[in-house]
């Protein structure tokens, strides 16, 4: 590994994150503790105000900050606001302005933003795997803003991203590589195991199971249980449930330094890929992964300026854990029933809350802040236990954006609704009381826009069979993982769209699925029924085996149609389900391309553009059906 003796002070960030007229936060890791202020000009003018700073040092030469900025007056909706980081040392201000200079756009002296009150144009989007095949659509963000400096069309108020930004669970080879250089680069801390093959995450390195035998380190128990018998017919059977789990992550050293790779150009620069250190037979698999995961990384900066001048927020799915997190009670009982595979589950929500949740609603984590500033210590990591129990029982992963239309993002992963009738069958993606306070949350609105990292409304024909997966007990085979599974939770969101008091317009933006579909949903048999509009946009980075998702694509449409009478024996039989189709192919209702969505809304949300950005540079529309040619 080559060793910097010039690394950079800023190595990720700054990500704009929670931003209103009242404060805005960014997101940022340096190599040294820093006490950086914010400081805001509109106009040319002087934004006087006040800058807080948290921090959270997670290795010896890496600093988590969350910055906030809160002004003595209210920030303009009407005006750009330039910001920049001012350090008090002269060595680390020269630092962030070499940094600072890869960041502007042509023509700009600073970075900038606008604040996003009143939506009209909000991107969003989820599953972002580095070594797929694909381009990486949050190019097109960059590409957006970049238009608007050049004097072009406005950028889009905010970004959404609805879950699977990272994947913890199915890492290339050459990406694990890069991980475990990154941990040595900033020497990020590292932690004791209990039960497993090594002691401790440093002895990860080097050992032979490190790369594409991973799943032999995880955790696997006897088949000694009814539960294990039911699911798995051998003597042992994994712990975790990923099919593509041989370079998973372990210690939340990994987990941290992939969200440095995933969001930046700076560490990639130090990094040098050894098709040696990999098993011989893996090689020829290692060298092919290595060509894409070099080509995701030469765009970084890119999207790295991108996060700088758009205000983002996240929300976790599966991936950013592990496969089907959740899924079931028996898969509940069986991972956190084993020390290895629960400090795992707790180390990827670990990495979560410090770079994606953390800065969604700072103000709501003080308590989790305090605790991790006594578990990260300039030592290492203590306590790390308690700060694992205590991320289990938090509650409140959900938040709201007070906009106009305001935004709910939905917890559909850590409060399910568990099935008493068996272990094997699927978990409600939310439960009662989530589902209570999610209502309570948009009675009286005009408008809302809610974000499901899993589609509310999804594809029938690929529902029925999962369906058939759970009641033959394989549930965890198909991902059987859809608002409709349960009977409680789907009776309980539905009912939430039928009630008289809820919002005449739902937008609901979510993703999940690898591919993309837009719905327009009325009540039937009510004059005065709620408009819905359902984006799902996936994945940024990710697709679906092409063949297979047209085979169903076709199916659905044949079994399925708004007036197809199979529809009698659906949850959603009172609901008229219509699809849009995409303009690049009229006969299709599913988009199989890597893409970031863009939703056009009007004031009043009475017309609803849905566009997918795909990674090809193609813009792709899903006309309403007024709007279609016949």
């Amino acid at each position: 590994m080559v060793i910097s003796a010039s690394r950079p002070l800023v190595i990720a960030g700054p990500i704009l994150r929670h931003t209103t007229r009242q404060s805005f936060t960014v997101w940022l890791v340096t190599t040294e503790s820093v006490s950086p202020e914010l400081i805001v000009h509109m106009q040319e003018q002087v934004c006087a105000g006040d800058t807080t700073r948290e921090q959270i040092q997670i290795g010896e030469r890496a600093f988590i900050n969350l910055v906030t900025f809160t002004p003595q007056q209210p920030l303009s909706t009407e005006q750009l606001i330039n910001y920049d980081l001012r350090f008090s040392d002269a060595m680390q201000q020269a630092s962030w302005q070499d940094t600072l200079s890869t960041l502007l756009y042509p023509g700009q002296n600073t970075l900038n933003f606008w604040v996003p009150e009143t939506l009209s144009n909000v991107l969003h989007g989820s599953c972002r795997k580095p070594h797929h095949h694909a381009d990486d659509s949050l190019l097109r963000v960059d590409g957006l803003i970049a238009q608007e400096i050049a004097g072009g069309q406005k950028r889009p108020d905010m970004m959404i991203m609805t879950g699977d930004q990272i994947y913890a669970d199915d890492v290339a080879g050459p990406m694990l590589q890069a991980v475990l250089q990154t941990i040595g680069q900033y020497g990020l801390f590292h932690e004791r195991l209990e039960q497993a093959v090594v002691a401790n995450t440093e002895d990860l390195i080097g050992h032979p199971y490190c790369y594409y035998h991973r799943q032999q380190i995880l955790p696997q128990v006897a088949t000694n249980t009814a539960l294990s018998k039911l699911f798995f017919g051998a003597k042992k059977k994994p712990v975790f449930t990923s099919v593509n789990a041989q370079n998973h992550l372990i210690g939340l050293a990994e987990v941290l330094a992939m969200y440095l790779l995933v969001w930046s150009d700076s560490p990639w620069e130090e990094i040098e890929f050894n098709p040696e250190e990999v098993p011989p037979s893996f090689r020829k698999r290692f060298l092919q992964e290595r060509d894409i995961i070099r080509s995701f990384a030469s765009r970084l900066k890119e999207v790295r300026r991108a996060f700088a001048h758009m205000p983002s927020y996240m929300i976790f799915d599966d991936h950013d854990v592990t496969d089907d997190w959740n899924l079931t009670r028996g898969w509940e009982q069986e991972v956190y029933g084993h020390p290895l595979s629960r400090r795992m589950v707790g180390n990827a929500l670990a990495g979560y809350w410090l770079c994606q949740g953390w800065g969604n609603a700072p103000q709501k984590f003080d308590a989790l802040y305090k605790l991790a500033s006594d578990s990260f210590t300039p030592g290492g990591l203590t306590r790390h236990e308690d700060l694992i129990d205590a991320l289990f029982d938090w509650e409140e992963w959900d938040y709201g954006l007070n906009t106009q239309p305001p935004v709910q993002v939905l917890d559909t992963r850590t409060r399910r609704w568990r099935s008493e009738s068996s272990l094997n069958k699927p978990s409600g993606l939310m439960d009662w009381e989530a589902l209570c306070e999610f209502q309570q949350q948009t009675f009286g609105k005009d408008a809302v826009i809610v974000v499901s990292a899993a589609p509310i409304y999804g594809v029938k024909f690929i529902e029925v069979i999962q369906k058939l997966f759970t009641l033959a007990g394989k549930a965890l085979t198909v991902d059987a993982e859809n608002w409709m599974a349960h009977k409680g939770t789907a009776s309980v969101i539905l009912n939430i769209f039928r009630h008289y008091k809820t919002p005449p317009h739902f937008i609901i933006l979510s993703g999940d699925v690898h591919y993309s579909f837009v719905y327009d949903v009325r009540l039937r048999f009510r004059r005065n029924s709620p408009k819905i509009t359902q984006f799902t946009c996936s994945g940024i980075k990710n697709t679906f085996p092409n063949t297979l998702i047209r085979c169903l694509d076709t199916l659905n449409q044949w079994f399925y149609s708004a007036r197809s009478p199979l529809n009698i024996f659906t949850r959603r039989r009172n609901m008229s389900v219509h699809d849009r189709h995409p303009d690049c192919a009229p006969n299709q209702a599913l988009l199989n391309r890597a893409a970031i969505g863009q939703l056009l809304i009007d004031p009043d949300c009475e017309e609803v553009r849905c566009l997918a950005l795909c990674s090809d540079g193609e813009t792709v529309e899903f006309p309403p059906e007024s709007d279609v040619d016949n």
